[in-house]
């Protein structure tokens, strides 16, 4: 029996993922440097469930820098001595400048390794001797360092670039030369030397253009999203990128006890907020934030309820960094990095090389380094703005002058940077400022540093030229410490394995609570810092990895133990809700007699919280009714410091059943104190209609609370229960209704999903698994799947073999016609919402089986690629004629190519739907395309008027012999009365790019194929109309070298065109069988994942495959693009005319 019912999606809304499940993460790794890197790597390798959060986002070669222009929407300025902060949160380069000290850091997935020089240099001997160096780190020292320089991929510098020759010959008797030992830097020289199974995709060669400093944009460099962190997600691990960890508070069971209502999803011991509301529950954090944000994290943390050491801040190093800028100089430095345009005209030997390339270190105690400035540094800056000139009367007049020589053309001398590393006294201090939330530092004495500029001077009068010296005392790039590691609270954060310290507890430590990054290295290393908190990390996670697995955390498996790859995300925590309200509420009155003051934040959403039942009615409650809450509560009778909340629910309309017709806005708060304490605060207002206005006001502004203290009943203490009244004035009460923020994320849109229910998956399939349901998504307008005509559609042909079936009838149907769309909103909205609804229709965990044709094919790309559906919910996906790339027949090419798609919607205007039946009426505007359309050239012309029509716009879409009389009737005459055509200018970009573009031809897709992680079958017709098998020999090569774990197949059916693959009359015979094939292997394959070693070879094997199916009939092809060529020159020539007329 087999039932069909309409399911009607009200609003589409995206979607992004991924989340751990309900049960959280055995691990948290908070940022993705050197330290946060190494942690995920080692804690996944050993089977454990871990989520990296990164502030940042995912950065692309072709995403770094590469002129001003680009350099000034990557650096975000913040200069606390004026108040100001200029560029993004979350730019490349975050720079500091408060009193006279600036500090430079990185932001986004690979931390500093992304811009740094990437030197591997071994720690000083003089660094291990240092009475703060913890002990316990010497005993596996060198082989963690071994390791670590193994990791990052370290290769010698090929030979001696021009710029260290220079320095070679004017350095100083007094420095060490290294003449016989080339550094070592994280860089691949020659690519072939380095093994497979340790490298990115993505890897290249270094073309020594010397722009590491500002991202290499050929992806040369080793930094840690290409070592570390591809280890990580092959590993299962789960990245999340553009999330920024605030504070983490214990998850304590006693609060859950006492109230009943605060209970979190599981029983994991911390809970890490990215926002008010939001957070992730885990067993075991390991900060990795960097030197500023680790410190913050924790600052944030102690304030609610966190016990930290008071050292906490102490202890900050600037490495003994020191900064030059030499300008006009006479030597030939060659110290100015190269854009793509130079390297033809320059070999190898003659390019600036790496940017550091050479280090000498002085008997004095810091090391000269020579760097070349990249191309999209503003040199200008460093000449007299920023800095100031050595010699009097060099300042911003030299710099304007310089600059103009080099736009003349005329001689201006040679730029180079002049770096220097020591040791200072670790004196430094990071101190947290609460109003704002942010991190002040205080940077150490460096009593070196009048050397340094000595150094400076020499170099400067040998070389010739212009010192420019920064206008601060302190320049770092390379901070250490502010959480730093020691034998005692009284002297440190936390120990020599990370772990933070807590004086409250028994053991001495918090459990589960690590630190693992740059802020643990307890004095100046006076080198490159990289390998030495590589070093460290490695040290801190070997010994998590044995406490987590002593302890029992997670559900451990063994370290062999192959798991699905991981996968990195965008943004969010959760889904992007439908509908979500903020505002803020300030209440102020008195509790237990004290002064009392509640800032609040609420926030509702309608998937934000779980249906509660009405207690008196017994129906469930709106949504958008019940919220969170945030914010703070000041009572300095009982806390001086505010008192946080870390769990707040507000429901709007509450009843109670002794008052069934009395409604309540009901508030439930927990907040934490810094000094420990935490507090349960419950209160309501009276919601009643009925009351008249006077007492309605005074009621509905007046929360009657009660706030009770958190207690151990079994230590015998007081329980504190104190009651009283806070009140929203009626200004505030403004303030809240103008502060009211959100609404709405549909965009208004109504799509349509039919479903039919197989009549075995009932009761006659109760004891045997239950098979997935598969999702059936259409091509352009036209239906593929359900065909009144034919007997063995595909929609037939999967009830038959026991799945429920569902077909997607997007915004690009006819029956939704719509204006203005684009492939992307199908893929961005459509999907996910039908993804969603599937999952809601039968409340369990399921996969779906997707089946798409053509756009439906491009926009599923889409919505995997783009992070909108996760690959967890996707049994198999079977595309025809369409994968994630799109390549079309030379004729379509040159269509595509010519402006016939601008001018068609010029043509349109402002009506972008096309009626196609010819009995239909028509505007002037639709009948001169439709008369166009009949004019183009193609395989097969028809009879029908719609039909040609049709094949005028897209080319023939089937050859006629292989579908059916009634089957072509009722394509022409029924199936299609409308064409929205409001897709065609992103279609035609994604035509001309040969694969998946966003709206803006830009490539956001193809970067993530650690998204696709499902077993693949794509499908071509041998005989080409529109689309050509490269389509699905291309996807079918990227599947497997992108994700080899899993089953990947192509097919090419000899005799078929495009559409006529799924219409046409042998479709169930020749084209059927080979996706029914594919998705029982799937369902057969659940829980299968391939191991390494069975695809050992693959990749070799890919690199020399061609396609065998590669069209060599394109004679015909281009003597149709001659023609339509030909025609378009008559066509201008027609209108030029006939304006003359």
């Amino acid at each position: 029996m087999m039932q069909l019912t309409s399911v009607i999606l009200p609003e589409t809304s995206s979607q992004e993922y991924p989340d751990g499940d309900d049960g959280g993460f055995d691990a948290i790794v908070v940022g993705s440097g050197y330290g946060g890197s190494v942690a995920a790597c080692r804690m996944s390798m050993a089977g454990f469930k871990v989520c990296l959060l990164e502030k940042g986002h995912k950065w692309e070669a072709q995403d770094f820098p590469t002129d001003c222009f680009k350099m000034m929407s990557a650096v975000r300025v913040e200069n606390r001595n004026l108040g100001v902060d200029l560029g993004p949160q979350d730019a490349l380069f975050q720079v500091c400048i408060q009193d006279d000290a600036l500090a430079a850091t990185a932001c986004g997935l690979g931390g500093g390794s992304l811009i740094n020089a990437g030197l591997v240099l071994p720690t000083t001997v003089r660094a291990r001797r240092d009475p703060k160096w913890p002990k316990a780190w010497e005993e596996d020292w060198d082989r963690c360092e071994a390791l670590a320089s193994d990791m990052l991929r370290a290769q010698s510098v090929p030979m001696k670039f021009q710029n260290s020759k220079i320095m070679e010959g004017v350095i100083g008797e007094e420095y060490d030369k290294n003449i016989d030992s080339p550094i070592k830097l994280s860089m691949n020289f020659d690519i072939e030397q380095v093994s497979d199974s340790r490298m990115s995709q993505e890897t290249g060669s270094c073309l020594a253009c010397g722009n590491c400093l500002a991202g290499c944009p050929y992806n040369a460099k080793n930094s840690t999203d290409k070592t570390y962190l591809v280890s990580a997600i092959q590993a299962g691990c789960t990245i999340k990128t553009e999330c920024e960890v605030q504070y983490m508070v214990r998850n304590k069971d006693d609060s859950s006890k006492e109230e009943g209502r605060f209970k979190t999803r599981s029983q994991r011991r911390w809970l890490v907020f990215l926002n008010e509301f939001d957070y992730i529950e885990c067993d075991i954090v390991i900060l990795s934030a960097g030197v500023f944000g680790t410190a913050k994290i924790l600052f944030q943390s102690q304030l609610r309820g966190v016990p930290i050491s008071h050292r906490l801040g102490s202890g900050l190093s600037c490495n003994g960094n020191s900064v030059a800028y030499l300008a006009g100089s006479s030597a030939p430095l060659n110290a100015a990095g190269l854009d793509r345009k130079q390297f033809s005209n320059i070999p190898f030997h003659e390019r600036p090389g790496p940017s550091i390339s050479s280090s000498y270190t002085s008997s004095l105690g810091f090391a000269i380094q020579s760097a070349v400035i990249p191309t999209a540094y503003p040199s200008f800056l460093f000449k007299g703005i920023t800095t100031y000139g050595w010699q009097s009367g060099y300042g911003f007049l030299y710099g304007v002058t310089d600059w103009l020589k080099h736009v003349l053309g005329l001689n201006h001398g040679q730029d180079m940077v002049l770096n220097a590393i020591g040791h200072d006294d670790s004196s430094g201090k990071l101190t947290f400022e609460k109003d704002t939330n942010r991190i002040l530092f205080q940077p150490p004495h460096d009593h070196l540093l009048p050397r340094k500029v000595e150094a400076f001077q020499k170099l400067a009068k040998k070389l010739g030229g212009v010192l420019f010296m920064p206008r601060f005392r302190s320049t770092s790039v390379h901070l250490l410490g502010g959480c730093i590691a020691s034998s005692d609270v009284s002297s440190g954060v936390c120990n020599s394995d990370g772990q933070v310290f807590d004086k409250t507890s028994p053991t001495g430590v918090h459990p589960g609570l690590y630190i693992c990054d740059a802020s643990l290295i307890p004095c100046s290393v006076g080198i490159n810092p990289c390998l030495t908190i590589t070093t460290a990390s490695e040290h801190v996670s070997r010994r998590l990895v044995q406490d987590a697995i002593k302890k029992n955390i997670g559900n451990f498996v063994d370290i062999n133990f192959d798991k699905k790859p991981g996968s990195i995300y965008k943004g969010k925590m959760k889904r992007i809700f439908d509908s979500e309200v903020v505002t803020t509420e300030i209440m102020r009155g008195q509790v237990g007699g004290m002064p009392c003051t509640a800032y609040l934040k609420l926030k509702f959403q309608t998937s934000s919280v779980v249906d509660k039942t009405n207690n008196a009615t017994g129906e469930k409650a709106h949504p958008l009714l019940r919220g969170k809450v945030g914010g703070y509560i000041e009572c300095r009778a009982i806390e001086m410091d505010k008192m946080y909340i870390i769990h707040g629910e507000i429901d709007l309309c509450e009843t109670d059943i002794r008052t069934p017709y009395t409604q309540y806005m009901h508030y439930r708060l927990l907040v934490a104190a810094s000094s420990g304490s935490r507090y349960v605060l419950e209160g309501r207002k009276i919601m009643n209609p009925y009351l008249l206005a006077l007492y309605a006001w005074r009621e509905s502004t007046t929360l009657n609370v009660t706030l009770r203290k958190i207690t151990d009943n079994m230590l015998g203490e007081d329980v504190m229960n104190l009651k009283g009244k806070l009140h929203i004035s009626f200004l505030e009460l403004l303030k809240s209704v103008f502060a009211l923020e959100g609404g709405s994320r549909y965009d208004k849109f109504t799509i349509r999903c039919q479903h039919w229910e197989c009549s075995h998956s009932g009761r006659q399939l109760k004891q045997e698994k239950r098979k997935y349901p598969a999702l059936l998504i259409n091509g352009y307008a036209t239906e593929s799947y359900c065909l009144p005509t034919e007997q063995d559609d595909l929609v037939r042909t999967f009830l038959k073999d026991g799945h429920d079936v569902w077909l997607l009838h997007a915004r690009v149907h006819w029956s939704n016609s719509s204006n203005h769309f684009s492939v992307e909103d199908i893929g961005r909205l459509d999907i996910p919402a039908a993804i969603n609804k599937i999952i809601e229709f039968y409340e369990e965990t399921i996969k779906v089986h997707v089946v798409a044709h053509c756009v439906g094919g491009l926009a599923i790309h889409i919505s995997l690629m783009g992070g909108h559906v996760s690959a967890k919910h996707i049994a198999s996906l079977s595309c025809t004629n369409s994968s994630m790339f799109y390549k079309l027949t030379t004729s379509s090419s040159v269509k595509m190519w010519l402006p016939l798609v601008p001018m068609s919607m010029a043509i349109l205007g402002n009506n972008n739907i096309l009626p196609m039946l010819q009995e239909s009426t028509t505007s002037y505007r639709h009948w001169l395309l439709k008369s166009i359309a009949r004019l183009m050239p193609r395989y097969e012309r028809c009879t029908c008027d719609e039909c040609e029509v049709f094949s005028g716009i897209f080319g023939n879409a089937f050859w006629h012999e292989n579908i059916s009389d009634t089957m072509h009737y009722w394509m022409n005459k029924e199936n299609l009365p409308r064409l929205p055509m409001a897709a065609f200018p992103h279609l035609r970009k994604i035509c001309n790019a040969g694969f998946i573009v966003d709206n803006n031809g830009n490539n956001s897709y193809l970067i993530h194929p650690e998204r696709m992680a499902m077993p693949t079958l794509y499908i071509s017709g041998g005989r080409t109309l529109l689309v050509t098998p490269e389509t699905s020999f291309l996807a079918n090569k990227y599947m497997k070298l992108h994700q080899p774990g899993y089953r990947h197949e192509r097919v090419v059916i000899d005799g078929f065109g495009h559409s006529d693959l799924m219409i046409g009359e042998k479709s169930h015979e020749n084209v059927f069988p080979h996706i029914q094939k594919h998705i029982e292997l799937a369902e057969e394959e659940r829980s299968v994942f391939r191991t390494p070693r069975e695809f050992k070879y693959m990749k070799e094997a890919l690199a020399w495959s061609a396609d065998p199916y590669e069209d060599e009939g394109r004679f015909g092809s281009w003597i149709f693009s001659l023609i339509i060529i030909l025609l378009l020159v008559l066509l201008f020539k027609f209108f030029f005319l006939l304006g003359f007329s």
